[in-house]
């Protein structure tokens, strides 16, 4: 299982996005600061994630999560986890 995964940056108000096979180590990694993408950007929330079956369906999502189409998704998608 591949896991795409977003994470919500209480520092800036920003969205990560990312994806790996091991969710919960990765999280771990990511708030315990060994990210170098995100060690600056502490404290953070896994606020959304999906799981595909196969690496390069998670790599695709990834690259669209990231583009302003996905970036759009998003914000609609987590709309109450924003809005209060």
């Amino acid at each position: 299982m591949f896991y795409v995964y977003v994470l919500f940056s209480e520092k800036d108000k920003k969205l990560y996005v990312g994806y790996t096979n091991n969710l919960e180590k990765r999280l771990n990694a990511h708030l315990k600061g060994l990210v170098n993408a995100t060690k600056n950007r502490l404290p953070l929330k896994l606020v959304y994630y999906e799981a595909c079956l196969h690496q390069q369906d998670a790599t695709h999502r990834e690259k669209y999560l990231k583009t302003s189409y996905g970036k759009k998704y998003l914000r609609n998608r987590l709309k109450n986890y924003f809005t209060g």
